[in-house]
């Protein structure tokens, strides 16, 4: 009889809440165009609406917070009515860095859920598995993010534009979203790191590597692609018009580190 109650309490503890913060804040400088990069239509839907609805289809996820610039707060009211997005919880006005308004979001999370990813609206084509799979290594590990492989030679220069060295690139990896973290971890290192050490992040796993915490990588392809010129645009509809994609990004890739 006393033992079965541990066990009930390990396999609550098994799955812990998700909540995902959708970055949809951005102005798109780089993009150009009248609207705002996350509403801009891709394959028939706005942006911001792929990431929403991948997470619609993730059990993994509870609940989403999303940020937005306060003129675009209108707009994605209407994009969470018209795709039926039941887990946003809030639609949050984002701040001038990217940073601000992941804290913005952080503050809006359901106390309820233990693990946060972040996720930025500028990669729409995340899957519900690249999600679960970034989430569940949180949850092992304490931070987790999604990343590529580097493939090309990095050289590092000095001010004057000459080579120093050339860079191992079996080391190197290029950071994508979603990045999760325990949400105290997170939390924490939101109150440790402030001013232009904040705003200077440009990424959530970089203010928990200021605080001393290292984020365990989870292997992705180049799909998982950041929108950030028309070019890049064209290039990800030209994915999901596909009559035979690739498998899906997030379905069977690996967690570095594990055997």
């Amino acid at each position: 009889m006393g033992s079965a109650r541990p066990r009930r309490a390990r396999r609550a503890n098994a799955h812990p809440r998700v909540a995902v913060i959708i970055t949809a804040a951005g102005i798109g400088a780089r993009f150009g165009g009248r609207r705002h990069k996350a509403f801009v239509p891709l394959h028939g839907r706005p942006m911001v609406a792929w990431s929403l609805l991948a997470c619609e289809a993730a059990p993994a996820v509870a609940d989403v917070v999303v940020t937005v610039h306060p003129a675009d707060a209108p707009r994605a009211r209407a994009v969470v009515r018209r795709y039926r997005c039941r887990k946003v919880r809030a639609i949050v006005r984002g701040g001038a860095t990217r940073a601000e308004s992941v804290a913005r979001g952080l503050a809006a999370v359901p106390p309820a859920a233990a693990i946060v990813a972040v996720h930025d609206a500028a990669r729409p084509l995340v899957t519900p598995a690249l999600i679960a799979r970034v989430a569940a290594a949180a949850a092992r590990d304490g931070a987790a993010l999604a990343a590529a492989p580097v493939a090309p030679t990095i050289k590092r220069v000095d001010a004057r534009g000459r080579v120093v060295e050339t860079l191992d690139r079996r080391r190197l990896w290029a950071a994508q979203t979603p990045q999760a973290f325990r949400r105290e971890l997170l939390v924490a290192a939101y109150r440790r790191v402030r001013g232009r050490a904040r705003g200077a992040a440009t990424d959530e796993a970089m203010l928990l590597e200021r605080c001393g915490v290292r984020s365990r990588i989870v292997e992705e392809g180049a799909r998982n692609m950041k929108i950030t010129t028309p070019d890049d645009l064209r290039m990800a509809a030209a994915v999901l018009s596909s009559p035979h994609p690739s498998p899906r990004r997030g379905e069977g890739t690996r967690v570095r580190g594990e055997g």
